[in-house]
């Protein structure tokens, strides 16, 4: 018999794309979701992503090479494939550090691409598909994008501006959207972390106190709850995943 905690985070046939998933992050909660019964749709940029992802033989993930999810016709073709929808959780962006003095306009509309617009893409894209399903029939889903402490506190994005602004126009995004789908059952949220403890930020940061960092598997099981049946009330809600830091 499953214990009340197994019950909540039943994903048992339910489909979820999870972009950025074979990344730290997606890494961590993509096992999660396997091992909740859940059937994982991870789009890779590229074969020598989708060769690096430990978990490309699961026999509950489904593994395709998209290229860039800044393109329209990539995003809906993605979308497409996967019916019915239950969530898509959006983790793919990336990442820029440079004074605004220094910043050109090819690195700010990179951040923009990368961070905004995937995101916005994919949201409107699993909306769709989740407002095509047949009502009663598995109507409604789940939404978590992935925000930054310095798109909620701005102060803490000197020196990554650009990057900073991005992450800020995904959390007013977030919100913005929830408030419009709420009627349809579909719960839009994000979660907003601070430097996770990852082998890339050791490596760039290695004088850091990584003990202070949110471990990939404590910012998962945040994306967990939110993207699960359990949830059933929040929405618009930008989720601090600080650690100790």
């Amino acid at each position: 018999m499953m214990s009340a905690k197994e019950r909540a985070m039943d994903f048992r046939d339910r489909h979820l794309v999870i972009t950025g998933g074979a990344g730290a992050l997606g890494t961590a909660l993509v096992e999660a979701l396997v091992h909740a019964g859940a059937v994982c749709h991870v789009p890779c940029i590229d074969e020598a992503e989708a060769r690096r992802f430990r978990l490309r033989e699961h026999k509950h993930v489904v593994l395709s090479v998209t290229g860039s999810l800044t393109d329209e016709k990539t995003v809906a073709g993605l979308y497409a494939s996967v019916t019915p929808l239950w969530a898509s959780i959006h983790l793919a962006g990336g990442f820029a550090a440079a004074p605004l003095r220094n910043t050109d306009t090819a690195t700010l509309r990179q951040q923009i691409d990368m961070n905004l617009v995937s995101c916005l893409l994919c949201c409107r894209a699993a909306v769709s598909a989740m407002m095509r399903q047949p009502a009663g029939g598995g109507s409604g889903g789940r939404i978590v994008n992935v925000a930054a402490r310095p798109g909620l506190e701005w102060r803490s994005g000197a020196g990554m501006a650009a990057y900073a602004a991005s992450k800020a126009a995904v959390a007013a995004l977030t919100v913005a959207l929830a408030e419009e789908v709420a009627k349809d059952d579909i719960l839009v949220n994000a979660v907003a972390p601070s430097i996770m403890d990852t082998p890339a930020n050791r490596s760039a940061m290695p004088k850091a106190d990584y003990s202070l960092w949110p471990k990939v598997e404590e910012v998962a099981a945040t994306i967990l709850f939110l993207a699960s049946p359990e949830n059933r009330v929040t929405r618009g809600a930008i989720v601090p995943v600080y650690g100790k830091s």
